[in-house]
């Protein structure tokens, strides 16, 4: 079972920057992890995913904008978020899994989520 904790959700003005870490513990090893997120009213959406290897993917929608990156030496994961704007407002979430499963963005391993808020 892996544990994932979430961290750094504000709330911030439009062309802020921040940035969510996620702490991973317990004893399997997942090939992969990423970032979500789920605005009111909307479906959850995969934003982000690194790979064992260091191999990135990022929606369209953040592309540019958002980087992840991951510290394995502390087993965290983050999202540097800048250039933020309102529709950036959701629920963001960490997940964790085996490569296939976060590809399909069906991860079984989930945090219990950080809000970002992005407002003037």
């Amino acid at each position: 079972q892996v544990q994932l904790v979430e961290s750094g959700g504000d709330s911030v003005r439009p062309g802020g920057s921040l940035r969510l870490s996620c702490v991973a513990s317990g004893g399997r090893n997942t090939d992969s992890m990423g970032w979500f997120r789920q605005a009111p009213g909307k479906e959850r959406e995969k934003i982000a995913t690194i790979d064992v290897s260091g191999g990135t993917t990022y929606a369209d929608a953040v592309k540019g904008r958002f980087t992840i990156s991951k510290d394995n030496a502390r087993n965290t994961l983050y999202l540097q978020m800048a250039s933020l704007k309102p529709e950036d407002t959701a629920m963001y979430y960490c997940a964790a899994d085996d490569y296939f499963r976060m590809a399909r963005g069906i991860p079984r391993y989930w945090g219990q989520g950080t809000q970002v808020t992005v407002s003037s």
